[in-house]
């Protein structure tokens, strides 16, 4: 059962930490981007990736101390059919995206058709050289591991005997959206449904693993896409 230090926990990553990158963090990464958009971009991936993780490990610290199972938080490898689940998926979504990248890099139509999908505030944050995107990387894996952990492990884990397991599920998926919020409406819906198919990974599979697989896919897939499209405006030539 959770404890109070597991609900300081979870108010500082699900409630603190967003409130803060809305109210303070992300208007001063606004203003940086107008500024020296290079700069702001490697400040805010190194940023993200120190943040992330010392996040997970307050939470590590805590289940540790606790003595607590880590299947309890869904850290269990899949078996039988949902590994193969797993399996297929992940391999689906990894050929999806090198066709697509390929497709990307050799025609620069449709060089141009993806960069009209990056626009607004998210494509100030992508990566357009091969030292942003390496950096890139690097925030996706973070992501993919420390969200998961967080939002579909920890945050459900804490409020699931309270509000059932779904219930919990749905409140995470609502606070991790909102989280997603200086992207603007458009980014918190492609986020909630982004989200909420992760949610649907753990509850069918029942292990956080192909969700942190597929999340960090999704997000390092993104990028990559992101940088074949974005590179030529930073003076690089297409493939």
């Amino acid at each position: 059962m959770p404890t109070l230090p597991d609900f300081a926990f979870v108010a500082l990553f699900a409630i603190a930490v967003p409130l803060y990158d809305y109210l303070v963090f992300w208007p001063a990464t606004e203003r940086r981007l107008q500024a020296d958009p290079a700069g702001a971009r490697m400040r805010l991936w190194r940023g993200a990736v120190a943040y992330q993780w010392a996040l997970v490990a307050i939470g590590a610290t805590l289940w540790v101390v606790a003595e607590r199972p880590w299947q309890a938080l869904g850290f269990s490898v899949p078996a039988g059919w949902r590994l193969w689940t797993a399996v297929a998926a992940t391999l689906l979504l990894l050929l999806y995206y090198v066709q697509a990248a390929l497709a990307v890099a050799r025609d620069a139509a449709t060089r141009a058709s993806v960069r009209q999908q990056f626009t607004g505030e998210l494509a100030r944050v992508l990566p357009r050289t091969r030292a942003e995107l390496t950096w890139f990387g690097g925030v996706a894996l973070t992501a993919g591991f420390c969200e998961e952990f967080l939002f579909r492990g920890y945050l459900i884990w804490a409020l699931a005997p309270t509000l059932s397991w779904w219930g919990a599920a749905a409140a995470s998926l609502a606070i991790f959206a909102a989280g997603h919020a200086y992207q603007g409406w458009s980014g918190v819906v492609r986020t909630a449904v982004v989200g909420a198919l992760f949610t649907l990974v753990v509850a069918a599979l029942d292990s956080l693993w192909p969700a942190i697989i597929l999340h960090s896919l999704v997000d390092l897939g993104g990028g990559v896409l992101a940088w074949l499209a974005l590179r030529e405006e930073a003076g690089a030539p297409p493939a």
